[in-house]
């Protein structure tokens, strides 16, 4: 038998400790709305706030509760402490191999007609255009272990704001970001959106390793000749081979070829041109700034895109998982906030699955989630569910955990005899 009263204390101990970093100079209100949040996002997998209220459990109307959360929401300001406080957090987890995932979503409210600034988004599930709701850029780490999505960048913004320049202006500003904090560290992994000389200027002048998934109407530079790189690919039918995993996950075999080449554009940089053949009628091709003289290398460049997909998995986790695209919020400062919450959320829930096996809690976390098979290899869902398996369960909030007298108080070590009531 599962005691999980002891489970829950665990989990409530690890969302403070979490929180208390996280919360680093801010104010104490602005510290319990955080935990709060926190704990009421996780407990009902949800970021309707009716819902968050009902978890707090407080000895206060629900009404009151929804207001105070709503007005917090509406009023935080403290954005950038927070996530320098959490990007302190998750540093330990890059390094010069780590794949810095680039790419953008959206959240689409069809049928909202009094949300701030609602702008026009293209739907990426259905192809539709001009359709209300908000952009989102996204900037996801791999960790090192587990080769699992940690946001480290995400802005929700629209088109429709006064201020609002250019989707590029956007990515750019995601992609300053990332190099304030983390420096050149990593390589920054970009869809075919992103071919464009202004990315590639960025990158070279930065010094960044990335690449780039282009398209096919690009023209490039090789030996002294400006071609279509389609064209040029063309004549590439593959020197290597190897097995890989497309977004489904089945095994490929594919055939590889990489050319060296510039852009018109800047004519004096050289460049890494890899054509893959394998997923479909028209090569893949990708330029790069890394430069292989072997098979090795040039491999190293197709595993580093196809960790792209990565990012894919985690917008579906964020989006599912907590049903972001349902928000309720009106604000966009709103949004905005229970964006950077998720976010948050999700690096708890990636924190958790780096140290899966390693204790009786994460342990049982997976085991109480309830899967048919064998948790995945994406095992973000398993722990959330775990998590919420066993909060559920609780007849407290985390209240009397935020009360300074608790501070004092020593951790319980969890054995797994207390866990299992054995």
């Amino acid at each position: 038998m599962i005691n999980y009263n002891k489970l829950s204390y665990q989990i409530k101990r690890k969302i403070l400790t979490f929180s208390n970093k996280i919360c680093k100079n801010l104010s104490k209100p602005s510290y319990k709305f955080i935990t709060q949040m926190i704990y009421g996002i996780l407990e009902n997998q949800t970021i309707l706030l009716s819902d968050i209220s009902r978890a707090l459990k407080e000895n206060i109307s629900l009404k009151k509760t929804i207001e105070r959360l709503s007005n917090n929401l509406k009023t935080f300001n403290k954005h950038n402490v927070a996530i320098d406080n959490y990007i302190s957090k998750i540093k330990p987890y890059i390094d010069d191999n780590t794949v810095f995932c680039v790419d953008g979503s959206e959240i689409t409210k069809r049928n909202s007609k009094v949300l701030e600034a609602m702008g026009k988004v293209r739907d990426g599930s259905t192809g539709e255009t001009n359709i209300n709701g908000y952009n989102c850029f996204e900037i996801a780490a791999l960790t090192s272990k587990y080769n699992m999505p940690v946001s480290v960048y995400s802005k929700i913004y629209s088109n429709a704001e006064t201020d609002f320049v250019s989707e590029n202006e956007e990515v750019l500003e995601g992609l300053n970001f990332i190099r304030k904090h983390f420096g050149s560290k990593g390589i920054r992994a970009l869809d075919r959106g992103f071919d464009d000389k202004k990315f590639y200027r960025y990158f070279i002048n930065s010094g960044e390793p990335f690449v780039i998934r282009a398209k096919c109407n690009r023209n490039v530079i090789h030996n002294g000749k400006s071609i279509n790189i389609l064209k040029l690919a063309n004549k590439y039918h593959g020197r290597f081979s190897t097995i890989v995993r497309n977004k489904a996950g089945k095994a490929k075999k594919c055939k590889f070829s990489f050319i060296s080449i510039a852009l018109p554009d800047i004519p004096d940089k050289p460049l890494t041109l890899v054509v893959i053949r394998g997923f479909g009628k028209v090569p893949m091709m990708l330029i790069s700034s890394i430069k292989p003289d072997d098979k090795r290398l040039t491999l190293t460049i197709i595993q580093v895109y196809l960790k792209r997909w990565r990012i894919e998995e985690y917008f579906r986790f964020k989006k599912q998982q907590f049903d972001f695209e349902n928000i309720r919020v009106r604000s966009l400062n709103s949004i905005r906030t229970m964006n950077l919450l998720l976010s948050l959320i999700v690096g708890f829930i990636a924190m958790l699955s780096e140290k899966r096996g390693e204790n009786i809690l994460n342990i049982l976390i997976q085991k109480l989630s309830n899967r048919i098979y064998k948790i995945p290899e994406f095992d973000y869902y398993a722990v959330a569910d775990g998590i919420y398996a066993i909060l559920k369960k609780t007849l407290t909030g985390i209240k009397n955990f935020i009360q300074p007298v608790l501070k004092t108080k020593a951790p319980q070590q969890l054995f797994i005899a207390e866990a299992l009531e054995v």
